[in-house]
């Protein structure tokens, strides 16, 4: 059976350019709509985060108005609540290993922002599974986890390489982006990434050979399909 590495955040705030500390977490949709496209495809899936820290989800992903009316939302939350035994004890991403895996998959909110960005353990990780040809996955706010991804030379492993965030334009409509200590389409194009984006809010996935993002999270359940269209074409291929 194949297997996904799911590395959500550890972190419930994102520091802003003031100091203050904005509440946040993993979002609900870009987590859950994966989570269970993984597990329909009869793929094993690992949660895991730093320091095996029970995750935060955030609030906001569960208004009816960002989830997408009362029922969403109401599922959603009824979703989460099926996977609170996993949440509350994830594995630690310190002791992952490329080997033990198909893919990994990073879901956006803007808690990546806050460790993902800075995890030299996930980019040990992302290094061994680049090198090992396996999946690397991400969506929106997700793709902050590739940024330390850094070789023992100095260069970032995903120099040159087609990819797509959440977008310079989304975070502004989002309200933020006038408060972000920095943001994530800047970065990564700043790191060599070449960076592209669909209209803002929509399904927009990007997939350059075993790197598959998605912009938003409404990207979340093209870029899960994407994972798994290409585990089962490499499981079709002889051996």
């Amino acid at each position: 059976m194949p297997a996904v590495l799911i590395v959500l955040s550890a972190a419930d705030h994102w520091t802003l350019k003031d100091g203050t500390r904005h509440p946040t977490g993993f979002w609900a949709e870009e987590f859950l709509v994966p989570h269970g496209i993984f597990r329909e495809a009869g793929i094993d899936v690992v949660i895991a985060t730093p320091g095996g820290t029970p995750p935060t989800v955030d609030q906001r992903s569960l208004d009816p108005e960002m989830a997408g009316g009362e029922e969403r939302a109401a599922q959603l939350r009824a979703e989460l609540d099926a996977l609170s035994g996993a949440l509350a004890a994830p594995a630690r991403l310190e002791d992952q290993s490329p080997g033990e895996y198909d893919a990994i998959f990073i879901p956006g909110g803007h808690g990546p922002m806050e460790d993902l960005a800075v995890s030299t353990d996930l980019g040990r990780l992302l290094l061994g599974f680049l090198d090992a040809a396996r999946i690397v996955s991400s969506v929106c706010h997700g793709p902050a986890g590739l940024l330390p991804a850094v070789r023992p030379d100095g260069t970032w492993a995903f120099v040159g390489r087609e990819l797509t965030a959440f977008t310079n334009e989304e975070e502004a409509q989002a309200g933020l982006a006038d408060k972000a200590p920095w943001l994530l389409e800047d970065r990564l194009r700043a790191a060599g990434a070449r960076f592209r984006s669909g209209p803002a809010w929509a399904p927009f996935v990007v997939v350059d050979g075993d790197l598959v993002t998605g912009q938003n999270p409404a990207s979340s359940r093209e870029a899960a399909e994407r994972v798994v269209g290409l585990l089962q074409a490499r499981a079709a291929q002889p051996a």
